[in-house]
């Protein structure tokens, strides 16, 4: 043993096999032993306490000593990311490792610092922890020995409590002890996955929702799929919607998502167009059977009408002679209008085949209810024209809110909402464009739990994403994050608990993720699971040396590409 012996290091005491305290001379009994008994020789002592974390100084020969150790979570003991544990009375006090130093007032003493992740108690016959609980109800005091968490350890602590749960992956270090998600304190408080580009998140996206689907067969997933990725992974256990099938009636859009698609202008202008596209819209929808038994309708309410009735209308209000404005703006509104209707890319929405009642079977379809054994439905926008993506994202996001509130008199049935590319619709104040779909998904972040709505967001840029909507996900499972403003903005939005494996977040290798918060008893570093090939998203690289070590058929793909563009489709 090292100088830190002059801290009655070697003198410490702690439990053996008949729960006696007898290690008042470890060297001697290691010796008379043959080996060190690791789990059950103290590797620190405890030096400063405070209310979320503490410093303790670790023996440099003792640490050596714990490498050697068969067991990979000693083996790991007092390295940073691992786990010790903190004897308070008769209970063991679990802690994560966050940083390390040389200590220079001794040779071979290291200075870490540690945060505390919960406690439980002991078990008398062999000493290691069981009924594990987060948080802390007793502290330590200086002086204290910590000792290497083992595996044995970790299974205590990482068992399920009995609530429903999926497994993932593995627990790193560990060989054997099974990582889960507890499905309702993750969805019923929103989760993050986050992680760069090329760290296999949208297998790991696609791994978690297909044991959410195994887990509940009964569910009621949307997927919103900005690249087409995910058609691939779910095609026998999903519905698959894209402009081909989606159908979606444009008459579902209210008033400001009309505004988005048809005015273009800004400023005075636009706020003159907004009030005249306000009374048509709200015409039209008036003449509807429909409107005409309800009474009293808004410009915002889902009542279906004719477009060649919005654009009568508006060519009636644009000759009467005591109109507040010049022509230019009926012309302007009109113009954009017979452009959709006559574009060929947004039949899937402004389609005279559309003007149906419709409501009712595209809400049972998009929200899977009834499912017929397939709980999600992905919506691949990658065909949706870029100029009206977001606003089609906000009408589906809104129907998904809007669902649920106006159903709070029904059994609820709750909705999970999955935004990939997350930061292209929730961006920050520096990239905000203004449009429906931020503040609805914002909104959806703030409330929807309330209402039985769960939020799903996947990005590789969690610093793009607004201000707040981070911090409303309960659960983030953050994957290898290269960019610094990135990890910080992470680190900002983790709890204090998890601050030893944030530290760790640029070091993760592909398909490791740290995961945090509601949906994980403590912090975990986890390795995920391998997913099957047809379950895989379509997200794979392209392999340039082989690919470009081939040749042939160029002129035929060339033609087909063309094809495909000039009709684009």
């Amino acid at each position: 043993m090292t100088d830190l012996g002059r801290q009655n290091f070697e003198g410490s005491t702690g439990p053996d096999v008949a729960g006696q305290e007898d290690y008042s001379a470890p060297a001697a009994a290691a010796a008379a032993a043959g080996s060190h008994d690791n789990a059950r020789l103290p590797i620190g002592v405890v030096l400063e306490i405070s209310g979320s974390g503490s410093q303790i100084a670790l023996d440099l020969q003792r640490l050596n000593e714990c490498m050697e150790d068969a067991d990979p979570s000693i083996a790991l003991a007092g390295q940073v990311g691992s786990q010790i544990k903190i004897r308070v009375g008769d209970a063991w006090l679990l802690a994560n490792v966050r940083d390390q130093r040389k200590d220079r007032r001794t040779d071979g003493g290291i200075i870490a610092h540690i945060d505390f992740l919960g406690e439980g108690a002991e078990e008398k016959l062999t000493g290691r922890i069981h009924g594990f609980k987060r948080g802390v109800t007793r502290y330590p005091v200086p002086g204290a020995m910590c000792y290497p968490a083992t595996t044995k350890d970790l299974e205590q602590i990482y068992a399920s409590d009995g609530r429903a749960s999926v497994t993932i992956g593995k627990v790193f270090p560990t060989r054997d002890i099974r990582a889960g998600l507890y499905i309702d304190a993750m969805l019923g408080k929103h989760f993050a996955l986050l992680g760069s580009t090329g760290t296999g998140k949208s297998t790991s996206a696609a791994l978690i929702l297909h044991r959410i689907c195994e887990a509940a067969p009964k569910g009621h997933i949307v997927m919103i799929d900005p690249h087409g990725e995910y058609s691939a992974a779910f095609r026998q256990t999903g519905q698959i919607l894209d402009v081909s099938n989606l159908q979606m009636p444009y008459w579902l859009m209210n008033f400001e998502e009309h505004c988005e698609v048809l005015l273009s202008g800004s400023g005075n202008e636009r706020q003159v167009d907004s009030d005249i596209l306000a009374k048509c819209l709200l015409a039209a929808r008036a003449r509807n059977r429909l409107a005409q038994t309800m009474g009293k309708i808004t410009v915002d309410s889902p009542i279906p009408y004719l477009l060649s009735d919005l654009g009568n209308i508006i060519q009636d209000e644009m000759g009467k002679l005591d109109k507040a404005t010049s022509s230019a703006p009926f012309m302007r509104i009109k113009g954009k209008l017979d452009e959709l209707k006559a574009d060929p890319r947004y039949q899937f929405m402004f389609s005279g085949m559309l003007v149906g009642d419709t409501m009712t079977d595209f809400i049972g379809k998009i929200f899977r209810m009834p499912g017929h054994g397939k709980p999600i439905s992905i919506i691949d926008v990658s065909g949706v024209p870029s100029d009206i993506t977001s606003t089609v994202v906000a009408v589906l996001s809104r129907l998904v809110f809007d669902f649920a509130i106006w159903g709070r008199e029904e059994k609820t049935r709750p909705v999970l909402l999955v935004c990939e590319e997350a930061h292209r619709y929730v961006p920050n104040e520096k990239n905000a464009d203004g449009s429906s779909v931020g503040k609805i998904l914002s909104r959806i972040a703030k409330e929807g739990r309330k209402y039985g709505i769960s939020l799903g967001l996947i990005t590789q840029r969690p610093s793009d994403l607004a201000e707040g909507v981070l911090s409303q996900c309960g659960t983030i499972i953050s994957m290898r994050l290269n960019n610094e403003r990135d990890q910080a903005f992470v680190k900002a939005a983790m709890p204090e608990g998890a601050r030893g494996f944030l530290d760790s977040i640029p070091a993760l290798r592909n398909r490791e993720c740290i995961i945090c918060g509601e949906g994980v008893a403590i912090p975990i570093r986890v390795t995920f699971d391998n997913l099957e090939e047809h379950k895989r998203p379509a997200s794979e690289d392209p392999s340039f040396a082989d690919l470009w070590s081939k040749d042939g058929g160029e002129e035929e793909l060339v033609e087909r590409v063309v094809m495909r563009w000039r009709s684009q489709g």
